[in-house]
């Protein structure tokens, strides 16, 4: 890959541009086409829901019920009766609509575990450049905050939505039943309510998108700044890191805070309404009830009914922040399921089989961003068993020649092929496990140094796994460790030395067994006593394999059978070690540079 991530790359610390909010409509239909496969859940919960409203509806209008008939003639036994059921009622709508929540509990989990995992699955299908310019901690906040944000609303939201509905139209019903009049004035403050929603909805969705985004940075920042440690303690830069976090963080405050001020308008502003609105019902109905037009029972019954008519408003009021949030973490998450996957092999591409080795690269021009020419019309032939050294300056394109061979990068013009095959008729898995790549990067995966010596082939026999690090001259440091190749190893710690983990990870190229071989600096990180073992471990390796290796340590390519000079993307002179020393170019004084002695 490119050396360095550009974004993660920039020290300076800005404010996130606020990009105008996709489509909320579209993104909750995205939503709803994830809960179709729950069909089955969904209808088993509209029932409950709808039963447990109705229950919820009735109740209140046996309380208008027991004024009337009861309260007011001072028929107690009556009354008691009606209590009797109108408790009956209560606790049937609070198990109805406790098991409803179970069930939308159970359905919100299953759907956001299954955008989950098509969201690792993307990450899986991108190609590398996209990781290259998108920053790691901001993804990792897509694949957990925004994701967990989803699935806390989802839990709400859920039987919400069928419950509101139903509570709208079943109180609007009673309400018009009740008194036409009352209805009336009770729309009154609708409109209001509405165009005040509607305006604080636009505002605050702006701020919920910059405070998202903001977050993805400031966990993009905390990503970076964990493993690179010593660095920081190497420079002394830990107030400057502080200060950069700082920033973020104020900045990360700043959006908050906006956020929740516009979208905390909601609840204060629904609330003032509706006592404006309660109000204008009371003084109506006192005016009705003069003129003996409706009876106090009723009246009582129509203000609860109006409460729950104007209950799901409020409810989406108290419940905006995490709606918001819900659908701009969404929204996130559907940004990288829409990201163009690495190109599919064409129809009739090829398996590599009986690979020989000879790998020819044909006048292969490319550019990473199209502005400027990384390589320029690049010509080398390899052929079985050949060993090909790339040398040259720092940003010289070397590493760029390997990221095209694995097909991590397609070449805009010219040809890459091997034993006379394009590489792009071949299918990417099959051309990538023809390739053994040992890089300058080591990685090793949290687990044993047996699983991570494995991971080059996963079917490999205990002898298999101690042959390969006796080839990397591993075994030995290995077997002295306590646990052996049961020793937990993780990215970031300490129990092995640099030089110790790129032998593990040669150790694991060479079980793999590939047929062309790259190493990329694969020795930069050793001493030179070891970096002498895993030469003698590298010639066996190579033996009658097609290998290509970069190195800025020119001692370690002096037997290459061609070693290719690139300056500025061009190969600018090509030769083994005794020619190019002979022309006295540009090979000579870099390797005079390394030998003035």
């Amino acid at each position: 890959m490119p050396r360095g991530n550009p974004q993660m790359s920039k020290r300076n610390i800005r404010m996130t541009n606020t990009k105008k909010p996709k489509n909320t409509k579209q993104t909750l239909n995205r939503l709803w086409k994830l809960l179709a496969g729950q069909r089955l859940k969904l209808i088993i919960v509209a029932v409950f829901v709808t039963l447990s409203t109705i229950s919820n509806l009735l109740g209140t209008r046996l309380v208008g019920v027991a004024i009337d008939e009861f309260i007011v003639p001072n028929d107690f036994s009556g009354l008691l009766k009606l209590l009797i059921f109108l408790l009956a009622v209560y606790i049937t709508g609070a198990i109805l609509n406790r098991i409803q929540i179970l069930l939308s509990v159970k359905i919100s989990q299953i759907v956001v575990t299954d955008l989950r995992q098509k969201l690792f699955e993307k990450f899986q299908t991108l190609p590398l450049k996209f990781f290259d310019t998108n920053a790691h901690g901001d993804l990792m906040s897509r694949a957990t905050n925004d994701i967990d944000t989803i699935a806390n609303s989802l839990n709400i939201s859920l039987s919400q939505a069928i419950s509101s509905l139903i509570t709208i139209i079943g109180s609007l019903f009673f309400m018009l039943m009740l008194s036409p009049i009352l209805t009336i004035v009770t729309f009154i403050s609708l409109p209001i309510l509405f165009f005040i929603t509607s305006f604080i909805t636009k505002r605050s969705k702006i701020y919920f998108k910059k405070q998202q985004n903001v977050l993805g940075e400031l966990n993009g920042k905390v990503e970076e700044i964990i493993p690179s440690q010593k660095v920081i303690k190497v420079f002394v830069k830990e107030s400057d890191e502080i200060n950069e976090f700082s920033i973020l963080n104020k900045n990360l405050n700043q959006v908050g805070i906006q956020a929740q001020i516009f979208s905390g308008l909601m609840g204060p502003v629904s609330t003032m309404i509706n006592g404006v609105n309660y109000a204008l019902i009371t003084l109506a109905g006192s005016i009705l009830a003069v003129y003996k037009l409706i009876t106090i029972g009723d009246i009582t019954s129509f203000v609860m009914y109006t409460k729950q008519f104007t209950r799901p408003f409020n409810e989406l009021a108290n419940q905006y922040n995490m709606l918001i949030l819900a659908v701009v973490g969404a929204e996130r998450v559907f940004d990288i399921l829409d990201r163009e996957p690495e190109p599919m092999d064409k129809e009739n591409a090829v398996e590599l089989k009986d690979v020989k080795g000879k790998v020819v690269f044909d006048n292969v021009t490319f550019s990473y961003n199209d502005k400027k020419t990384v390589l320029k019309n690049v010509c080398i032939t390899a052929n079985p068993g050949e060993t090909i050294a790339l040398v040259g300056p720092t940003g010289a394109g070397k590493t760029t020649i390997i990221n095209l061979l694995t097909r991590f990068y397609d070449i805009q013009k010219g040809k890459i092929s091997i034993d006379g095959i394009n590489i792009t008729d071949i299918k990417r898995n099959s051309l990538r496990k023809s390739l053994g790549i040992v890089l300058q990067d080591t990685y090793l995966f949290t687990g044993t140094i047996r699983d991570n010596i494995k991971y080059g082939k996963l079917d490999a026999s205990e002898s298999e796994i101690k042959q390969a690090a006796v080839l990397a001259n591993a075994h030995e440091f290995i077997h002295r460790l306590p646990d052996g190749y049961d020793t937990i190893l993780a990215e970031d710690d300490d129990t092995l030395s640099q030089g110790q983990k790129q032998m593990i990870a040669i150790a694991r190229a060479i079980l793999a067994d590939p047929s062309i071989l790259i190493l990329d600096e694969a020795t930069s990180n050793v001493d030179t006593r070891t970096e002498v073992k895993i030469q003698k471990a590298m010639l066996n390796l190579m033996k009658g394999r097609t290998s290509f290796v970069i190195a800025h340590r020119l001692s370690t390519i002096r037997n290459a059978d061609l070693i290719a000079v690139i300056d500025d993307g061009k190969i600018i002179e090509r030769g083994n070690h005794k020619e190019l020393l002979s022309k006295k170019g540009f090979y000579y004084n870099l390797y005079m540079n390394q030998f003035n002695d």
